[in-house]
C-alpha cells in the first residue's frame, strides 16, 4: 500500500490535502471535481452495470458538485438521468456552481420533494459531505429517509450523508449506501462505529493528487491490511522452547468455557506451552475439551510461585468473575511484573479498584468495559471511539484493542484500524478467543502493538473465512478451528 491507501484522516486534514493541491500545486478545485465526478461515475458503473435510471440526491457545497458532474456524465453515457436538490441551486458558488451551470445546459434540477427514489435503479447520494458539524435537520432526515425505504442500492459520494467522518458516530440519521467512494485522502470515521454499516463497499481514489501533498498533512490513523498482520514466520530449527509458556487465569464457577477458548486459542494460534489457572472443579472440563493445555486447579485464589516464575506471558479476565477469588489472582498476576494481556472481568475489577496498569500490558476492553475504565457510558465510547481509545491509552499506559465493528488498537505513537470482521461475530466468547491468540502472539516475541494488532486482524479474517463459506453465526469455537 502506498500512504495514499493505509492513511486514515479527519476531515479538517482532508481539507487540508484539499486545499495544499489547489493553492500550492495549482490544481483548480473544479479539475478536482470533475476527477471525482468521473471516479464516482465509474464506480457506479462497475459496481451497478444494469443500472439506467440513475437519481442524484444533491445539497449545497462541494458534494453537491460532484453530484451534478456525476449527473452530466451518466447524460453523457445515454442513461436516464433525475437530479433533486435540497437547496436553491442560485445559492452555490465556486466549483459546486460550475458544476450545477455545465448540468444545467443539458438537464433541470428539481426540489427534493418531488423525487421519485422508487424509480431509480441507483440512487446517488450527494447530499452531505465530510463537514458535518450537527445533527442533520429534520427535513434533511426525511429526505434520507426516503432514500433509505427505497429498494434502490445507493452510491454515497465521499461519505455517506449524516455518517460523521471522524467518529463514524451518525448524526441523527445517516444514509445506508451500498457503496462509497471516497476521494483524496480516506476518511478515518469510514471504518468504525457506524461506518462499515452506512458505507457499504468502500472505494477509493485519490484524484491524481501528487504524493508530495501527503507529506505535509499528519494522518490520524492506519488502515490494517492484510500483509502487514501475518504470523510469525517459524525456522526449521524451532522447537515449542522458543515460541513461550503462556498463562491464562480465568474459568470462575460456571465459567470454564473461557477459559477453555482463550487456552485452545493461544495453543491453536503457536504458543509454546499453554497453562491454564481455574477452579478445582473445572478441571476435568478443561483437560477433556483440551488435552494439549496443562491445567492448574486454585481453590483459593493462590498461584504456585514456580509457576510463576516459568511462565512468560500471561492472559488473565476469560470467565474470571469479581469475587474474591478473582481479586486475589489478578493482584498476584499484576506482581508478577510478565508482559500481560488484560480482558473482560481483569478489566472491571482494576476500574473498580482503581487499580494502576503494569509496565508492559495489553488491554482489550469492549465498549461497556471501556466506559467503565472512563467513567463513562457504552453510548459515550460509541459516540466518539478514537477519542475513547486515545483516553485510555494515555490514562493506562498499555496497548488499547477498542473492539466492535473497526476494532481500534491505539499505542502511545499511533492508532491502527482493523477494516475485517463481520456481525456473524456477534456471540458468546470472542474475546476470550482473541485475548488467547493475543497472549501466544506475544510469546512467540512480538512486540505489544504488533502482537495486538495481528490477532485483531487475524481473528476478524478468521470469521470472515467463514461467512464468505456460507455461516450466518460465528462461534467463538469455529473462529478457532478456521485459525488453521
Amino acid at each position: 500500500m502506498t500512504p495514499r491507501y493505509n492513511r486514515l484522516y479527519s476531515a479538517a486534514s482532508v481539507a487540508q490535502l484539499d486545499r495544499i493541491a489547489i493553492d500550492e500545486f495549482k490544481i483548480p478545485g473544479y479539475t478536482l471535481m470533475r476527477r471525482a465526478g468521473q471516479a464516482a461515475f465509474d464506480c457506479l458503473l462497475d459496481c451497478f452495470p444494469e443500472a439506467n435510471k440513475i437519481l442524484v440526491v444533491c445539497g449545497a457545497g462541494n458534494n453537491a458538485g460532484d453530484g451534478y458532474v456525476i449527473a452530466r456524465l451518466a447524460h453523457a453515457h445515454g442513461l436516464d438521468v433525475s437530479v433533486v436538490s435540497m437547496v436553491d441551486t442560485t445559492k452555490l458558488t465556486g466549483a459546486a456552481r460550475q458544476a450545477c451551470d455545465h448540468w444545467l445546459e443539458v438537464g433541470e434540477v428539481k426540489p427534493a420533494a418531488l423525487m421519485e427514489p422508487g424509480a431509480a435503479d441507483v440512487i446517488v447520494d450527494a447530499l452531505l459531505g465530510t463537514g458535518l458539524a450537527r445533527d442533520v435537520s429534520a427535513e434533511w432526515c426525511a429526505t434520507i429517509e426516503s432514500m433509505n425505504a427505497s429498494m434502490a442500492p445507493v452510491l454515497a459520494v465521499d461519505i455517506p450523508s449524516g455518517l460523521n467522518a471522524d467518529s463514524g458516530a451518525i448524526a441523527g440519521c445517516a444514509v445506508r449506501a451500498d457503496a462509497t467512494i471516497a476521494f483524496i485522502g480516506l476518511k478515518k470515521g469510514l471504518f468504525t462505529a457506524n461506518g462499515r454499516e452506512c458505507c457499504g463497499e468502500i472505494f477509493f481514489d485519490d484524484l491524481a493528487v501528487p504524493v508530495d501533498v501527503y507529506d505535509s498533512v499528519q494522518h490520524d490513523a492506519v488502515l490494517l491490511d492484510e500483509t502487514s498482520c501475518s504470523w510469525p514466520v517459524r525456522s526449521h530449527a524451532s522447537h515449542k522452547g522458543v515460541f513461550g509458556h503462556a498463562l491464562v487465569v480465568g474459568g470462575n464457577h460456571g465459567m470454564p468455557g473461557a477459559a477453555i477458548l482463550a487456552g485452545r486459542a493461544a495453543l491453536r494460534s503457536g504458543a509454546g506451552k499453554v497453562s491454564v489457572i481455574t477452579r478445582s472443579d473445572h478441571v476435568n472440563a478443561v483437560v477433556a475439551a483440551c488435552p494439549e493445555l496443562m491445567v492448574h486447579a486454585s481453590a483459593s485464589g493462590d498461584i504456585d510461585e514456580h509457576l510463576l516464575e516459568t511462565v512468560t506471558h500471561i492472559a488473565i479476565g476469560p470467565g474470571l468473575g469479581q469475587d474474591g477469588w478473582a481479586q486475589r489472582l489478578l493482584m498476584q498476576v499484576l506482581r508478577a511484573a510478565k508482559p500481560l494481556v488484560l480482558d473482560a472481568d481483569a478489566l472491571s475489577l482494576m476500574a473498580s479498584k482503581q487499580l494502576d496498569f503494569p509496565a508492559h500490558c495489553i488491554i482489550t476492553p469492549h465498549p461497556g468495559e471501556a466506559a467503565r475504565l472512563l467513567s463513562l457510558t457504552a453510548t459515550d465510547i460509541q459516540r466518539d471511539r478514537f477519542a475513547a481509545v486515545a483516553r485510555l491509552q494515555k490514562q493506562s499506559a498499555a496497548v488499547v484493542v477498542l473492539k466492535g465493528s473497526g476494532t481500534l488498537v491505539a499505542d502511545a505513537q499511533q492508532c491502527y484500524v482493523c477494516p475485517f470482521g463481520n456481525p456473524a461475530m456477534a456471540s458468546a466468547g470472542m474475546g476470550d478467543v482473541l485475548t488467547g491468540m493475543t497472549v501466544a502472539l506475544l510469546a512467540q516475541g512480538l512486540a505489544l502493538s504488533d502482537a495486538a494488532t495481528t490477532a485483531v486482524c487475524q481473528h476478524a479474517l478468521a470469521a470472515d473465512r467463514l461467512v464468505d463459506a456460507g455461516q450466518r453465526v460465528v462461534l467463538a469455537g469455529d473462529v478457532i478451528d478456521a485459525l488453521r
